[in-house]
């Protein structure tokens, strides 16, 4: 992970609740003061120029397969269209699916009542800032993995159409997959119980990928995409009115909420 991908996730995540915050508020156009607050929190200083940032889009997908036979996905498609300025058009499509186990899970010696399985303690990440990938391990023959990318790029926005909700969950015996998205965050979550849990999200200050497992030979995999597209801008467009004012300065990142 390289850090120009660090900054530009961390700064994007900083903007998300505050982008949808406006959403809701629907304020009128025009120039607005920056509290000291946040003033103090500026560092450094980036400048936009001739392009203009008209599409945010985030992607998650995640997959696991357990030991027993049994399978979870879950996957989200956030998007902010930019295009009108002001307030974006956002639109969000989650996809969740649990299949049943083949067979019960296999009575290993970490399987049994007198050797319970291990457990792993994540509760220490919700207070990272900025991007983090974590993987937890407690057992034998797990294969886990976190992958992320950012694409910059200039020409047409994706065409992605809202599906209209904004929360999806399905679950099965001890197996659950939850893909939400709300005026704070996006969340994508596995879980297995008294296996682990698998996790992604961007909230303000912070995108995640975690995956903690307490079991054997469990098949996990996160993935994570970020895409900005780009458009010529006039040279007489204010950047108050365009999310290009809100990235033309990198900001402190402070604890996730």
């Amino acid at each position: 992970m390289n850090m120009r991908l660090i900054v530009i996730a961390s700064a994007l995540a900083a903007l998300l609740p505050t982008v949808l915050h406006a959403q809701e508020k629907r304020s009128g156009k025009g120039l607005t003061e920056i509290p000291d607050p946040e003033l103090n929190l500026m560092r450094g200083r980036y400048t936009v120029g001739g392009n203009n940032v008209a599409w945010f889009g985030v992607t998650m997908a995640s997959q696991w397969q357990a030991s027993s036979g049994a399978a979870m996905e879950g996957a989200l498609q956030l998007g902010m269209d930019f295009r009108n300025g002001g307030t974006p058009k956002v639109s969000f499509t989650p996809t969740v699916s649990v299949t049943a186990a083949d067979a019960p899970l296999p009575q290993t010696a970490t399987d049994t009542a007198s050797a319970p399985l291990a457990s792993v303690d994540s509760s220490g990440l919700a207070n990272v800032s900025g991007l983090v990938q974590s993987v937890q391990v407690a057992g034998d023959g797990n294969s886990a993995r976190n992958v992320s990318s950012l694409t910059i790029r200039d020409g047409e926005v994706p065409v992605v159409a809202d599906s209209g909700v904004r929360s999806a969950s399905a679950q099965q015996g001890g197996a659950s997959v939850t893909a939400s998205f709300d005026n704070n965050q996006a969340r994508l979550e596995l879980q297995l119980e008294g296996v682990g849990a698998v996790q992604q999200w961007i909230r303000s200050g912070s995108v995640g990928q975690t995956i903690a497992l307490g079991g054997n030979a469990q098949q996990v995999s996160n993935r994570l995409q970020i895409e900005l597209v780009r458009q010529s801008m006039a040279s007489n467009t204010p950047l108050t009115q365009n999310i290009a004012q809100a990235m033309a300065l990198t900001r402190g990142i402070g604890p996730g909420q």
